[in-house]
């Protein structure tokens, strides 16, 4: 008897098979874990944070380089920006290029708005849309992005139909070349150089119509400004800025190249420097050529005149009249 009960004992306290032991967790050890991953979290949000501020500064315009990272951010830091760029580059925020001078990697940021717009494209569009990006306002001729994506052309005429769907690139003409075309990002402004600037239309021609009234209003200046006594570069385009002349805006580069056409035709020359050391332009005057040959110079050994020939080039024959234009 005495061993049976024994044996009933011990079946009792032996832990039966197959039934889950429930252990209580240490409470101190799961406010731990849970305080180590808010922590990391809260720093790769900062270390985000941080690493999309540096886009706004004026020297990462162009994008920032690994070597450039490393040296704003420290070896570790730099090790845990990884993620945070392969998750950027997913979202279509980031894109990668290389840099033309030491072929490192360059990161640009890229809008929301740009960044829906590149949702869906493949690798391939993606690498055309970065060599026209690298053209900046200047564009890129097509036939240049065939020869550095080395994609066949009918695989490049859709990807530029997807590119200019989304509004991502535009074509665009030169007036030097008008039957071809050339690619720039959609929201730049193409550069004088391409355009001819304000002295050619929409159409890339050349507006003689626009230059000729832009002409009268510069010798109108030059004689009534300061009882054309003399008036300067400077006065004549914020005269022309007030006049609301031009039906664009025009620099003072823009405005001297009028000038220097007027001159070059005789029209209006300069006179002499103002109290700033500035130009003053007053109209041209007639010269007679007494006061600047001698008679000697003038007559040929039969005391005939004979053809006197300027410095500029320009001949004057024996049968007209001795005068000329300065």
């Amino acid at each position: 008897m005495g061993e049976r009960r024994i044996i009933k004992r011990a079946r009792k306290t032996a832990p039966t098979r197959g039934i889950k032991v429930k252990v209580k967790a240490d409470p101190a050890a799961d406010t731990s874990h849970a305080s180590t991953t808010t922590n990391n979290t809260s720093d790769e949000k900062i270390l985000r944070t941080e690493f999309i501020d540096l886009f706004s500064r004026p020297q990462f315009r162009r994008g920032i380089s690994n070597p450039q990272l490393k040296t704003l951010f420290g070896h570790e830091k730099f090790l845990r920006l990884a993620p945070i760029i392969n998750s950027l580059t997913h979202l279509s925020r980031l894109s990668i290029s290389k840099n033309a001078q030491d072929d490192e990697l360059l990161y640009n940021l890229v809008s929301d708005v740009v960044a829906s717009k590149f949702a869906g494209l493949d690798a391939t569009a993606r690498m055309v849309y970065q060599v026209i990006e690298k053209a900046e306002n200047m564009g890129i001729w097509t036939k240049d992005i065939k020869y550095q994506t080395s994609i066949p052309q009918q695989a490049l005429n859709k990807i530029y139909k997807s590119l200019e769907g989304r509004k991502l690139i535009k074509p665009v003409k030169a007036v030097t070349a008008k039957q071809k075309k050339l690619y720039m990002l959609y929201d730049l402004v193409p550069a004088k150089e391409i355009t001819g600037g304000p002295w050619y239309t929409t159409e890339l021609e050349f507006d003689h119509e626009f230059i000729s009234e832009l002409r009268k209003f510069v010798i109108i200046c030059v004689k009534q400004l300061n009882k054309g006594k003399g008036v300067t570069l400077k006065e004549i385009a914020k005269k022309m800025e007030e006049a609301n002349i031009s039906r664009v805006p025009l620099n003072l580069q823009e405005v001297q190249q009028l000038m220097q056409t007027l001159a070059f035709d005789y029209l209006i020359e300069p006179l002499g420097v103002d109290r700033n050391k500035e130009v003053m332009f007053i109209s041209a005057r007639k010269i007679t050529t007494n006061c600047e040959f001698k008679s000697w110079e003038v007559l040929a050994p039969d005391f005939h005149f004979r053809d006197i020939e300027y410095e500029d080039g320009v001949v004057l024959k024996a049968h007209e009249p001795h005068y000329h234009t300065a």
